[in-house]
């Protein structure tokens, strides 16, 4: 069941690039908000640590991982130094940073579910806690940024939805003893490209049935 899709080194690279995109949105939505740098370093920390550490305190992996390894606590501090630095340029590249935190999603929710499961719980909470892994971090920023979580809003491109598909692809295959390192790069392919055509066709989640009809637009 516990086949590595990739070798540990390779992984913990992945791992680091996840955690580096993901810390980059956190301080560029500081930067946005008139943070300092304290603020700016504080959203890059949570946003590309929150859902890793939200799953080991859940299934009891402690201390977590990202206070086991120096580097995945580090790596947002040095998205913090260059989006301080250099914001306006990173702003310009916002697109490819979009790609590879799709990526990151992808990635984030397959590893969360398979350490899940490998701690013990059951197959549905192990999807429920890959989602976790994938989006928590980003729910965590939104909050303490005083915004309404980008995962809640409706006028939003989906973002739990293809990991939600990817946790559930990796659900399906411990169920049927079927986890490979092909079936579990399927599943990280699968959320990446359903991010990315989200991004480019504006994909939404439907809000609810005739809504218009009863209930008057709420204004941010």
């Amino acid at each position: 069941m516990s086949q590595q899709l990739f070798t540990p080194s390779v992984q913990h690279t992945l791992d680091l690039i996840g955690i580096f995109v993901f810390a980059i949105s956190g301080a560029l939505l500081a930067v946005r908000k008139n943070f300092d740098v304290f603020g700016m370093a504080v959203l890059a920390e949570v946003t590309a640590l929150g859902g890793g550490l939200l799953r080991d305190v859940v299934i009891g992996a402690v201390p977590p991982a990202a206070f086991t390894d120096l580097g995945y606590f580090i790596t947002p501090m040095f998205a913090t130094l260059l989006v301080f630095f250099l914001h306006p340029q990173v702003e310009r590249i916002q697109v490819g940073v979009n790609v590879f935190d799709a990526a990151g999603l992808g990635l984030f929710c397959v590893a969360g579910t398979t350490k899940a499961y490998a701690y013990g719980l059951g197959l549905t909470a192990s999807a429920a806690l890959g989602l976790g892994t994938a989006v928590g971090g980003g729910v965590l920023r939104d909050v303490l940024a005083n915004e309404v979580p980008s995962l809640l809003r409706w006028d939003r491109d989906l973002y739990a939805v293809p990991a939600i598909v990817g946790a559930t692809m990796v659900a399906l295959c411990l169920h049927y003893d079927a986890l490979t390192p092909f079936t579990s790069g399927l599943a990280v392919v699968t959320a990446f490209v359903l991010r990315l055509l989200a991004m480019r066709y504006h994909w939404r989640a439907p809000r609810a049935w005739h809504r218009r009809s009863t209930v008057r637009e709420v204004e941010d």
